[in-house]
C-alpha cells in the first residue's frame, strides 16, 4: 500500500479516494485536504472518469474530522474564519465536482469526514457507522455557515440541532431511514456492491447525470447564506477558552472543564 495519506486509484472509469491514517482513524491533515483538492481538480478534467468513491482506508473509519493538533497555533480571529473558509473551498470542489460521488462509510464519519460524505451524490455505509459533528463534546467550536446549511439540507432542522447541539451520532439503521444514506452493506461485501453501483454510471447518459447533479446544485446554493454570515459565531467559538482548553487536553491530555467562555 502507498504511505500516501490520501491515495488516489483508478479501476477502470472508477477513481478510488482513499483516506490513508488508519492508525489516526484517518483524521485529516492540511496536506490531506491539499491533496484531495488536488485530486478534485484532476478528475474534473477526466471525461474517461465515470464515477469517484471515496473510503477510509483500514475499515475503522471513513474520516474522524480533522486531525486536533493542527489547532494548537490558533491564535487570531483569521486562523478560525482561515481554516473555515478553506475547508469550506475543499468541500466546495468535491460538491463540484462534475463525476457522480459516492462516499463509501465504514466506522466513524464525524466532523470534517461528516462535511465530505454530505456532499457526495450518494453513500453508503457498514452497520459500524456512526455519523455527526460531536463539537459540542469534544473541541467547542463551530461549522461554518454553508456547512451547516449542507447539513440542514441533508437531514433537516431537528436532527441538524440534535447533531450539533447534542453531539448526537447517528447509527446506521437512523441514518438510512432519516435518508441520509442510500443503502446500508455488510463490511464484507460493501466495497464489492459500491464498485458495482459506481460501474453503472458508465450506462447512463453522461450529459443527463451531469445537468441533473448541477442542477440540484444550483437549487441547493440559491438557498444558502453567504459564509461570512456566520464569522462572529466561528471567531467567538475558536477564539475561546474553551476551545484552547479543549485542544490542549487533546495533545497533552489535561483535564478541564467548560467555562463558557
Amino acid at each position: 500500500m502507498s504511505e500516501e495519506s490520501v491515495i488516489l486509484r483508478r479501476e477502470g472509469g472508477i477513481a478510488w479516494i482513499g483516506f490513508n491514517r488508519p492508525a489516526s482513524r484517518n483524521a485529516m491533515t492540511w496536506e490531506m485536504y491539499d491533496a484531495l483538492e488536488a485530486h478534485c481538480d484532476r478528475l474534473a478534467r477526466d471525461d474517461e472518469v465515470v464515477a469517484v468513491v471515496l473510503h477510509g482506508v483500514g475499515g475503522e473509519a471513513f474520516v474522524a474530522g480533522t486531525d486536533i493538533s493542527q489547532f494548537v497555533d490558533f491564535e487570531a480571529p483569521e486562523d478560525a474564519t482561515g481554516y473555515e473558509r478553506r475547508i469550506d473551498r475543499v468541500v466546495s470542489k468535491l460538491e463540484a465536482l462534475p463525476r457522480p460521488t459516492i462516499a463509501l462509510i465504514e466506522g466513524a464519519c464525524v466532523g470534517g469526514g461528516a462535511a465530505l460524505a454530505l456532499v457526495c451524490d450518494f453513500r453508503y455505509c457498514t452497520p459500524s457507522m456512526k455519523f455527526g459533528v460531536p463539537i459540542a463534546r469534544t473541541l467547542g467550536n463551530t461549522l461554518s455557515m454553508t456547512n451547516v446549511s449542507r447539513m440542514v439540507d441533508m437531514i433537516g432542522v431537528a436532527r441538524t440541532k440534535e447533531a450539533l447541539m447534542m453531539a448526537r451520532l447517528f447509527r446506521a439503521d437512523e441514518a438510512a431511514q432519516a435518508g441520509l444514506v442510500n443503502g446500508v452493506f455488510d463490511a464484507e461485501v460493501i466495497h464489492e456492491e459500491v464498485a458495482s453501483l459506481a460501474a453503472a454510471f458508465a450506462e447512463r447518459a453522461p450529459l443527463t447525470v451531469q445537468a441533473s447533479k448541477a442542477l440540484v446544485g444550483r437549487v441547493l446554493e440559491e438557498r444558502r447564506a453567504p459564509p461570512e454570515a456566520g464569522d462572529d459565531w466561528v471567531t467567538a467559538c475558536y477564539m475561546s477558552d474553551d476551545f484552547k482548553a479543549a485542544v490542549n487536553r487533546f495533545v497533552h491530555k489535561t483535564p478541564f472543564e467548560w467555562s463558557g467562555r
